[in-house]
């Protein structure tokens, strides 16, 4: 598959991957057609996905499954109205037919609109206003219903609501029956006019540190743009079960169970569960034999304090991470465990995967790894000057005359947002790091979140990493808290390992400071600890230290 895309298939070096990677770009790619449609032709019987759900039930279906019910699919939404260029938001949890209805809306040319299944009204009534929406395809949830239910008079652009459902269960009033009527559609006749390139396909929001969330745009190239995450980083192969742990409303879904994947010819393993549980992730990795597994930092914490010796995990064969910066203990302790490194990478809603550890790397715990190729990634000081390696800065994607495949078109309705980010040939990705000797790349934060305290300027993945190593902390973030002399003073707070939380007070308080004293430099020492038992947090499974920067700010 892969060598109808790419000059050169398999890379043996940094050099050679950065010299050589160079895609064959068709004149109206549409993943769904050019990518799925053919495995279906050439290997029908392949499983494609592999679902199932906390209830014991199970789907496996084939790519020519797949391309059936796709079509089917598609068939059905055109007879409701939906047509090329419509933007279509989905809220569907992990189901089955999030698969199938994101291939049947790349078949149709719309725009497709992930989204998260804890949207209150006003996020609805936002994203349906700013973006257009003109239906919107929903698990029969309560709570996802009422919500939708109360944003109806506000979204007038909205004329279709479809809700995928329990058979037995009662269809919400003004919903149309996905399950019942997706089977009375007609055959599917593939539209006349194609999609051009570089026409948006994809829109994610995405939440920023102020104000609303902004669309960021992307075109039919986006899915391209993942075929280096799926094959090479994750190292995927026609032999793989891959597991990414993301709910679908997020991007790294699109990142670990979709495109790149794929491209690889990989059956994509999907979990559908309503509540984490480490425990139970691994009893399925362990049963269905995953082979390759990619999760936020955040779920390797929670699966290195099992007993791993319990499961036999002897088909994993490959591990990846991104979502947020990883802690060198956690890379140690999961390999003395399992015997298998990490492998970090580095991107943005707006991009594919920008910085990677690829499988000719030797990983370096805690580092993001190196450029892919098919950006020009740099480091800028505040001036607008390069880094030299060692010198902190503002990763930023150099764009020349063509923009690089996966990098996104804008934040849509809004040129002033995309300008602030965009201009002088630079993408300002808004993330601060560092760069070694070896040209591995070293994640520092947010540029909003770097501390600045008595004249010095602290990254809070630092301090971080050095409270990780203490056997008592499971997870924690580093905040700046406004001080009268320094300005600034560093903030911990902490969530402790269930036999560790009756030694909460003072003395532990003193001990971890002490710890992190000996583990950095001194001066990047929380002066303030706290401890609770959850961190606030994305859908996505990102620390959200605005949230505990606001929280103590109203307390002041």
């Amino acid at each position: 598959m892969i060598e109808r895309f790419l000059k050169q298939t398999s890379f043996s070096s940094v050099e050679d991957y950065r010299d050589n990677l160079q895609f064959i770009i068709p004149e109206h790619f549409n993943f769904a057609y050019d990518v799925m449609d053919v495995w279906a032709e050439e290997a029908p019987d392949k499983l494609a996905l592999l679902w199932t759900n906390d209830l014991g039930e199970e789907i496996r279906a084939t790519f020519a499954q797949l391309k059936e019910q796709s079509d089917q699919a598609a068939a059905y939404l055109m007879q409701l109205g939906i047509g090329k260029g419509d933007p279509v938001m989905l809220i569907l949890k992990r189901r089955y037919e999030w698969w199938i209805v994101m291939l049947a809306l790349h078949k149709i040319g719309a725009v497709v609109i992930p989204a998260t299944h804890m949207l209150t009204k006003h996020d609805i009534v936002y994203r349906n206003t700013r973006a257009s929406v003109k239906a919107i395809v929903c698990v029969d949830d309560d709570y996802v219903v009422q919500q939708i239910q109360a944003a109806r008079e506000e979204s007038p652009t909205v004329t279709q609501y479809i809700t995928v459902t329990d058979h037995g269960k009662a269809i919400p009033e003004g919903f149309h029956d996905y399950l019942t009527e997706v089977k009375q559609a007609p055959p599917f006749v593939r539209p006349a006019v194609k999609n051009n390139n570089s026409d948006t396909m994809l829109m994610y929001f995405t939440s920023g540190t102020s104000g609303e969330p902004k669309m960021v745009a992307h075109d039919f190239l986006y899915a391209m743009g993942h075929l280096t995450t799926g094959v090479f980083w994750h190292n995927l192969h026609e032999g793989s079960l891959h597991l990414t742990v993301a709910d679908t409303g997020w991007g790294k879904a699109v990142w670990g169970k979709f495109y790149g994947q794929w491209f690889a010819g990989a059956t994509v393993f999907v979990f559908d569960h309503e509540k984490f549980n480490a425990d139970t992730l691994l009893r399925q990795m362990e049963k269905y034999r995953v082979t390759s597994f990619c999760a936020p930092p955040t779920i390797y914490r929670f699966m290195i304090r099992e007993d791993l010796s319990r499961y036999n995990l002897s088909a994993l064969e490959y591990c990846t991470t991104a979502g947020e910066a990883l802690n060198p203990a956690v890379f140690d302790k999961f390999k003395e465990k399992t015997g298998i490194q990490m492998m970090e990478g580095f991107g943005q809603t707006e991009t594919t995967m920008t910085l990677g550890t690829m499988p000719w790397m030797k990983p370096k715990p805690g580092s993001m790894g190196m450029p892919n190729p098919q950006y020009n990634i740099d480091l800028i000081k505040p001036d607008g000057t390069p880094c030299e390696d060692g010198e902190k800065g503002e990763i930023v994607v150099r764009v020349g005359k063509q923009k690089p495949i996966g990098l996104f078109k804008e934040y849509y309705r809004d040129e002033e947002l995309t300008r602030q980010a965009w201009h002088d040939g630079l993408y300002h990705t808004g993330d601060m790091a560092w760069r070694d000797e070896d040209g591995y790349y070293w994640f520092e934060g947010r540029i909003d979140d770097v501390i600045k305290s008595s004249g010095y300027r602290i990254g809070p993945f630092e301090v971080e990493s050095a409270l990780m190593t203490h056997p008592a902390v499971v997870e924690c973030a580093i905040t700046g808290v406004p001080d009268d002399i320094r300005g600034m003073v560093v903030k911990a707070t902490v969530v402790l390992g269930k036999e560790w939380k009756d030694k909460a007070g003072d003395a532990l308080i003193k001990e971890l400071q002490q710890h992190v004293k000996r583990e950095t430099a001194p001066y990047k020492y929380p002066r303030i600890i706290e401890f609770v038992d959850e961190l606030p947090k994305t859908i996505s499974g990102k620390i959200r230290r605005v949230e505990i920067r606001n929280k103590d700010k109203q307390q002041q």
